[in-house]
């Protein structure tokens, strides 16, 4: 084979080219290198999660159990004789005081009544002073024998028959008088009237079926409660384990949560508990008192109550959004241990306490929970823990299908 040289010119051209390629190659290989190596320095460095740092805390429990207001006091207001309307004295709606007239019936005929009576008054007391002088007069002559024992005797009864003719007649002039005060219907006790079933001209009848108006008590108003005779079992169990303790009988306070969401702003008093269970609902009536010198309870409002139930000291509250549950049912958290590392722990839980759930078991105080960065982070991983401050929650606000509420207090 016969070798042909480079031409002039192109070898040097050819030798820069293949010197190029090279380092490009060694340029590539070791920018590939560095990569690599940088990789495991960016992964090594700890994720940052929220930590929330847990501490005994004492627990108010409550129940949150429906219930109805009614006035302590009602009144249906009917004539107790009979008439027309001539006027009506209250507005409908508007507080009334007791003893107040809200009706007045046409009183002619009882005033005739009364006149009639007291007629009949005078007329028997003019007889028994006649007979009372008769008696006297023949007392003394029966003395000297001037008249029979039997005349005597006789103007005894005269005066005795008068004495009850007169005491007859002075009953009815009683009678007639208290028909005609009743004329004017009156309100036997304090607080609201209703609207008025009939108007002046109509005509009523004593005792009738139908009432003019009903006067009802509000202030204060009573609220009844009804307790499932199960959860009443529930707690009493709790209280016999020393798991909470009994409420003294001055914190035996209730709280209202009215139809709208709204709170009522004052407290009420525990005042009954029934202790018989209705066989029908298998419920216990509770009556509770409040304060309603606002009007703003009115008889017949459905509200939720919040009872006062027990306190249990040196518990663990967790954060909700820190518990995962799995597809079995498990509850767990995920912690960071004392090397700054995750780790998962499976926990059993209690009632809702606001926006914290009650841990019955499977924590202890000191640990730390972790409750932001959750999607970020596995057990074994290292990680950078910083504490956070949970949101404020309104302590007695209960989840719904919850049968207890609790409120909150810091050791």
């Amino acid at each position: 084979m016969t070798l042909t040289p480079w031409p002039t010119g192109h070898r040097p051209a050819a030798s820069l080219l293949t010197l190029g390629a090279a380092l490009l190659l060694a340029l590539s290989q070791t920018a590939c290198g560095d990569s690599h190596s940088a990789a495991p320095a960016a992964s090594a460095r700890p994720t940052a999660v929220g930590v929330q740092l847990l501490r005994a805390e004492t627990l108010s429990l409550s129940t949150e159990l429906p219930g109805r207001t009614s006035a302590p006091l009602a009144a249906e207001i009917r004539p107790q004789v009979g008439g027309i309307v001539t006027a009506r004295h209250f507005t409908e709606g508007a507080a009334v005081r007791a003893g107040q007239v809200l009706y007045q019936l046409d009183a002619a005929s009882y005033q005739t009544a009364v006149a009639s009576a007291q007629a009949s008054v005078a007329k028997a007391e003019s007889v028994l002073e006649a007979s009372t002088l008769t008696v006297k007069r023949r007392s003394e002559l029966a003395k000297i024998d001037a008249v029979s024992q039997q005349d005597l005797q006789d103007a005894q009864a005269a005066q005795k028959q008068a004495q009850a003719d007169l005491a007859a007649s002075q009953a009815t002039l009683a009678t007639a008088r208290l028909n005609l005060a009743r004329t004017a219907i009156t309100s036997p006790i304090s607080g609201v009237v209703d609207m008025s079933s009939v108007t002046p001209g109509a005509l009523v009848t004593a005792d009738q079926a139908s009432a003019l108006t009903t006067v009802r008590q509000i202030n204060p108003i009573q609220v009844d409660i009804t307790q499932s005779s199960a959860e009443l079992l529930r707690l009493k169990r709790e209280l016999a384990s020393g798991r909470l303790q009994a409420v003294g009988a001055n914190e035996a306070k209730v709280t209202l949560l009215l139809e709208d969401g709204s709170r009522y702003a004052r407290q009420g008093q525990l005042r009954f508990a029934g202790a018989v269970v209705n066989s029908s609902t298998g419920a216990v009536t509770l009556r509770a008192v409040f304060d309603n010198p606002d009007g703003l309870l009115l008889p017949g409002m459905y509200v939720r109550a919040l009872l006062a139930t027990g306190r249990s000291d040196s518990v663990l509250l967790v954060a909700q959004q820190a518990v995962s549950r799995s597809s079995d049912g498990t509850t767990s958290v995920l912690l960071v241990d004392a090397q700054d590392k995750v780790a998962r722990r499976v926990i059993t839980l209690g009632q809702a306490a606001g926006n914290r759930w009650l841990v019955r078991s499977g924590l202890a105080a000191g640990e730390r929970v972790i409750v932001e960065g959750l999607q970020k982070v596995k057990p074994g991983e290292l990680v950078q823990a910083q504490p956070v401050q949970l949101p404020a929650a309104a302590a007695a606000d209960a989840v719904a299908d919850t049968p207890a509420v609790a409120t909150v207090a810091k050791r």
